[in-house]
């Protein structure tokens, strides 16, 4: 049989090329910078090329290398997989799932998630990360995340979905301009730069444009705030309108605030909330359980 490479080698490899600093990797692996720098070199020998160009001073990755890299956390990957297989066989709602999920939804539903998994599977341990769509979907092909709670559609080719249910739009208005929008609702009518909306690399900005229907981009105020609780300070000081999704309406975001909603024109807009996993997971039941019990728990807010 081949001399086959280093798991512990590929894995210090991997460090180094998302820390670019051998350092920091060194710390990341809980080794001495030396012992990285030494599996990396035998990595080198056992594969016959040089991945890591060096000087006294500085560093960069081969070509090779960063195919190396590349493959390796697959590889690691599905190592992990693996593990995760054997150790919760027989065994799902067990272990530790990291969750990651995106900030318009986290706030309104994670800690209700949380509550629920502790009082029902207390041998489940989620350990949670926000951030937005794209770095979500990136830790998760890199294996740095285990699942996904994200608002869809959003391209996740190459991994698994599974809706869990659906979050309404409403637009939000002060109850001082209500009398000044007529229902049904013309965007025609609205003030140029009147309708508020969060920045372009939150998802729920290209969702509220496509399922409200607002195709008038003079409507639009070229300020992008960063959350939704920024919008509803925008819209409480009378600057215009904007719209917010059923979930963090119902958590309670427009309390203290002299808002008031009213029903975007056309069907109901909303968004469909899912679940999103890599192919080569081995928890596909926990998955499908954990969604289901997350699909529940939106059903009940919707009975509220």
């Amino acid at each position: 049989m081949k001399h086959l490479p280093s798991l512990k080698n590929l894995f210090y490899l991997v460090n180094l090329h998302q820390e670019q600093n051998f350092n920091r990797a060194a710390k990341i692996c809980h080794v001495s910078q030396s012992t990285l720098s030494s599996g990396i070199q035998n990595l080198e020998e056992q594969l016959g090329h040089q991945l890591i160009e060096r000087d006294h001073k500085s560093f960069i990755f081969t070509a090779i290398g960063e195919e190396v890299v590349m493959r390796s956390r697959k590889l690691l990957t599905d190592v992990d997989d693996l593990v995760e297989l054997v150790k919760h066989q027989g065994e799902p709602m067990t272990g530790e799932i990291r969750l990651g999920c995106i900030p318009t939804i986290a706030p309104f539903l994670l800690s209700n998630v949380v509550q629920h998994c502790k009082q029902v599977y207390p041998d489940l341990t989620l350990f949670l990360k926000e951030d937005t769509t794209d770095r979500l979907i990136d830790a998760l092909g890199k294996g740095e995340l285990d699942l996904l709670l994200l608002a869809l559609p959003v391209d996740t080719s190459g991994f698994h979905s599974m809706k869990v249910g659906i979050d309404p739009f409403k637009m939000v208005v002060h109850k001082d301009l209500t009398d000044e929008i007529h229902e049904p609702i013309d965007y025609q009518d609205l003030p140029d730069e009147s309708i508020f909306l969060l920045q372009a690399e939150h998802c729920i900005t290209g969702h509220a444009i496509t399922a409200c229907q607002l195709g008038e981009s003079e409507k639009i105020n070229p300020f992008a705030a960063t959350s939704l609780h920024t919008l509803v300070q925008m819209v409480n000081c009378k600057l215009g309108t904007t719209f917010l999704p059923q979930m963090a309406i119902d958590a309670g975001i427009l309390n203290n605030t002299d808002l008031t909603t009213m029903a975007p024109p056309g069907d109901t807009p909303y968004r469909d909330i899912g679940l999103v996993w890599r192919q080569t997971s081995s928890r596909i039941l926990t998955f499908r359980t954990l969604g289901l019990e997350i699909q529940k728990l939106l059903d009940q807010e919707d009975e509220r």
